[in-house]
């Protein structure tokens, strides 16, 4: 199973490189688990965000976008100084696919995402 991101800033009309992103996994009790992290290239992409290989189970996940630091390095004010996506993930049994692609569309004062393919 692989989770895939990518970010544009629609505020500029281009992809967002530089934005940290850290992966998490639910655990049984209000506890996150790092599993991965990466920093958006040139196209927005984040090349890896677990180490090939890493098993990714079924369960709640979540992507921490740092936009902040994306904004402040762009001399730009944001009201979201991060966005946080909490997905479920099936199951392989139950589900119709092993890839998970979350986008993010950013701007200084919104953002919006939804499954990608």
């Amino acid at each position: 199973m692989a989770i895939t991101t990518h970010v544009l800033d629609t505020s500029a009309g281009k992809p967002a490189a530089g934005v940290r992103v850290v992966l998490e996994r639910g655990g049984k009790s209000s506890e996150w688990q790092v599993v991965g992290h990466g920093v958006t290239g040139a196209e927005g992409r984040v090349e890896t965000l677990t180490t090939e290989g890493a098993a990714l189970d079924a369960g709640l996940y979540r992507l921490v976008f740092d936009t902040r630091r994306y904004f402040e390095e762009k001399g730009v004010q944001t009201f979201f100084p991060s966005v946080i996506i909490t997905f479920q993930v099936e199951s392989s049994g139950k589900s119709k696919s092993h890839h998970y692609h979350v986008p993010l569309l950013l701007s200084p004062f919104g953002y919006t995402t939804y499954r990608g393919s």
